[in-house]
């Protein structure tokens, strides 16, 4: 069978924990598969290959710290959890690593420092200095802080977001189950694991509906849409169970959990932040035809294919742009703030400085600042 990918061109690469890699059903730390995880970074790093950790964990770690058997359900107590358990979380893989001579550096997100571009770009520079110091940055949301408003819900789309930060070559996301089934294993038992996922991700969340496990927050789903980020960016991605020497298999393509390839057309460093990790201002409905010649011909955005828009949003704001039956096709940098754009909607480029006694260009949105997400 050939390999899914070419190992010797893997330059760098992020792998998500969930919490029950690290914390097993008997709530016991699963210290024998981190000790390999810890060995499998270590020789990656001396084979010149750059590891990133986005690990889950802390409510788990801080659920055993005090003797806690049931996940929290109030965030005040998530957070306190969260807080305890950081510290145990890094002490463990600091121990681990630096036996190996691998230094490690703590990065805390929350979604805010991705949806500001600024501070997505300070991210993306304090992660490129640890690697290039040769720590492994290890990468966890800040639950102790973060409310529902700025969370990520789960660390498998934060995972995938932090491999497009970085330009990883791939994306491990580490599981308590083999990988995505061709049906629910929990209804079916001859469901198979998907060795292959060439099927669109409408289809297969039709297919799979993977519960949480007990301290994690993400189930199948949002896998199945880490990896489709990570399709969107051209990063290659395996779904797979976290035991064992799970990550020599990947690494060494062989059919290990469930593999999807990247597009052949990955987008930019720019178009990642802003078809995934930007704030969304507002909506611009679109007609037909504008929606045509932007999918069509990558044409900009002029007034006059606007219908109607939502929320309320200044001049360089990200707005989503959907078709009539409420469909997102991209996302795009505006040029006019909701007040001058509601005067213009329907008009054409040429009326604009007459109708607003000013003009930042015909276009509302310039084709350099769109991106196509559907």
């Amino acid at each position: 069978m050939p390999k899914r990918f070419d190992p010797t061109a893997l330059r760098r690469i992020v792998v998500k924990v969930g919490s029950s890699s690290i914390i097993n059903e008997e709530g016991l730390v699963r210290l024998g598969f981190l000790g390999k995880l810890a060995t499998t970074i270590g020789r990656w790093r001396r084979d010149g290959v750059e590891t990133v950790l986005v690990s889950s964990g802390a409510i788990a770690m801080g659920s055993l710290r005090i003797g806690r058997d049931e996940p929290p359900v109030r965030i005040q107590d998530k957070q306190a959890l969260a807080s305890i358990g950081q510290s145990q979380l890094m002490g463990l893989y600091q121990r681990l690593l630096s036996t190996l001579g691998v230094p490690v550096g703590q990065v805390l997100l929350s979604r805010d420092d991705l949806e500001d571009r600024r501070r997505y770009l300070n991210a993306r520079e304090t992660l490129q200095r640890l690697l290039e110091l040769g720590a492994v940055p290890i990468i966890n949301e800040n639950d102790s802080v973060a409310v529902d408003e700025i969370q990520f819900g789960d660390n498998d789309q934060l995972s995938a977001l932090v491999a497009g930060l970085v330009g990883a070559d791939l994306l491990v996301l580490l599981t308590n189950v083999d990988g995505l089934y061709d049906s629910d294993p929990r209804e079916n038992p001859d469901a198979k694991v998907i060795e292959r996922l060439d099927r669109s991700l409408e289809e297969m969340l039709e297919i799979t509906n993977g519960k949480p496990s007990a301290f994690g927050k993400g189930g199948m789903r949002s896998k199945l849409e880490a990896a489709q980020l990570c399709h969107n960016y051209g990063i290659h991605c395996v779904i797979a169970r976290g035991r064992g020497s799970v990550l020599q298999a990947v690494l060494a393509g062989r059919p290990t959990g469930t593999y999807v390839p990247p597009s052949e057309r990955g987008l930019s460093g720019r178009e990642r932040w802003l078809a995934n990790a930007a704030l969304v201002a507002g909506e611009l409905v679109l007609d037909d035809g504008a929606v045509e010649a932007m999918t069509m011909g990558h044409h900009s955005l002029l007034p006059s294919g606007i219908v109607r828009l939502t929320g309320d949003f200044a001049r360089g704001a990200v707005i989503k742009l959907v078709d009539q039956r409420g469909k997102e096709i991209g996302r795009g940098v505006v040029r006019y703030g909701r007040p001058a754009l509601e005067k213009i909607i329907g008009k054409r480029g040429d009326e604009i400085e007459k109708t607003l006694g000013f003009t930042y260009g015909d276009r509302v949105i310039h084709r350099d600042n769109i991106v196509l997400t559907g």
